[in-house]
């Protein structure tokens, strides 16, 4: 039996020399509730007859649980999966103006909401709607934290207990439970399904215009393909039939690419410019999918209904904050100054070419002196272009135990995240900052046990 007067008391340990340079790190208060829990842990442990720990154990275990309280779950990673929009690993890295711009802009105070030039109370909207005013020929623009929240706060705004049209071949479920008629529903807005789930027609979306109607909603298929016998009409189309009736239509592009995809050997991808040439009302995508900046929901489109927008109550509920706007106005002068594919990083991982990545791949496994360079496949992700790859090169290892490996390389700093395929552990160049070799070479090293 274990005497549990071996265990000290607390204001022992907490004058003991070992910790005090824990109660100048961290302060008394949180060293305080760490030994209490670390002794409390320990009388319950000597009630099933664990010795008690000695005097620098006992220390240690103070010492591993602030640490363990105090560290951050959210850390940078080293991706080298392949998948360029990797929605749990943050999906589109910024540029480095947009990091320079969030820099800034958190340092210290900033014109969020005030006027410079009449001294007075300003609005947050127009930091960024003029530049996706011009980028997108729209007549007015508004940003949001995400782009769930861009589609909610429409529905609520424009189609609140009222009727909103949806082909029953966009009814999309994507990544995180987001389900479009859940997300209609919690809006107040009535859904109204229509066609099939393979096929819809003009006809359908004429048959229920019949009756008073909100809004005609169109959401991207995201991360699925609608293929064999289907039909759906085209943009124009429902945009013509839904004026007949004066009915305005939305379009939730989700992945908001700005680019032709087309250009970097990929099937074209639906463009905001586009949506609003074909004369939709509304748009509504993401900052943090091809348009490569952070995360936000933008709506861009007609003014009068933009303005509704504003007033809702739910759109102080979702506003975006001063980083995000400082991110994305820096992310949009790429565009408007036509150097997105030079300086964002998605659209450079997306532009390099297999000769390109063979020369990084290679570059690897001489510096490493193991593994092989392989033809294999990246992807786009992030919602965007279901099941369409680009040729890459990759480094593949064989190891034992290829999982634990990839374990063993999420335990570096930085943690490297990769893939296996066909019991080989592949590391794509696609998905590395160029800034980040170096820290992944020293990784790579360690885990291959070559360093210490």
């Amino acid at each position: 039996m274990i005497d549990r007067r071996e265990i000290p008391a607390v204001n022992t340990l907490l004058r003991s020399e070992e910790v005090l340079p824990l109660i100048a790190n961290y302060g008394r208060p949180l060293v305080l509730d760490c030994v209490r829990t670390v002794l409390a842990e320990i009388r319950e442990k000597s009630g099933g007859g664990r010795p008690v720990p000695d005097r620098l154990a006992l220390f240690s275990m103070v010492e591993n649980k602030i640490h363990s309280w105090l560290s951050s779950s959210l850390v940078p990673v080293i991706n080298a999966t392949g998948v360029v929009l990797h929605t749990n690993l943050g999906r589109a890295p910024l540029s480095k103006a947009a990091r320079q711009a969030v820099s800034d802009i958190s340092a210290g105070y900033c014109t969020l909401e005030y006027d410079l030039e009449n001294g007075d109370r300003g609005s947050r909207s127009t930091h960024v709607e003029s530049l996706l005013t011009r980028l997108c020929r729209a007549e007015a623009a508004l940003v949001v934290n995400n782009n769930a929240a861009a589609v909610l706060l429409v529905l609520s705004a424009l189609a609140s207990r009222k009727r909103v049209i949806i082909s029953r071949t966009q009814l999309v479920e994507i990544g995180g439970g987001f389900r479009v008629p859940e997300v209609m529903r919690q809006s107040g807005a009535k859904l109204v399904e229509i066609g099939t789930t393979n096929r819809v027609h003009l006809s359908d979306y004429e048959e229920a215009l019949s009756e008073p109607t909100a809004l005609v909603m169109c959401a991207h298929h995201s991360n699925f393909k609608l293929v064999g016998f289907t039909s759906e009409p085209s943009l124009p189309e429902l945009v013509a039939l839904s004026q007949r009736f004066d009915v305005p239509v939305v379009d939730d592009l989700g992945s908001g690419a700005l680019l032709d995809t087309a250009r970097f050997g990929l099937p074209h991808e639906p463009t905001v410019q586009e949506s609003l040439q074909a004369g939709v009302d509304l748009v509504c995508f993401s900052g943090d999918k091809l348009l490569g900046g952070p995360q936000a929901g933008i709506i861009v489109g007609r003014a009068q209904l933009i303005s509704k927008l504003r007033k809702n109550p739910l759109a102080r509920a979702v506003r975006a904050d001063k980083t995000c706007l400082a991110a994305l106005a820096a992310t949009l002068l790429h565009y408007l100054k036509d150097e997105a594919e030079r300086e964002i990083p998605v659209w450079k991982m997306i532009g390099q070419t297999p000769e390109d990545l063979q020369k990084r791949a290679e570059a690897w496994r001489e510096a490493l002196d193991q593994g092989e360079v392989i033809p294999g496949l990246s992807t786009v992700g992030g919602g965007s272009l279901p099941e369409e790859t680009l040729p890459t090169r990759v480094l593949a290892f064989t190891v034992p135990r290829p999982n634990r490996f990839l374990a063993r390389l999420r335990t570096l700093q930085p943690p490297i995240v990769a893939i296996v395929q066909e019991e080989k552990v592949i590391l794509d160049p696609r998905t590395v900052l160029p800034e980040q070799e170096a820290e992944l070479l020293h990784g790579l090293e360690i885990a291959l046990g070559k360093k210490v």
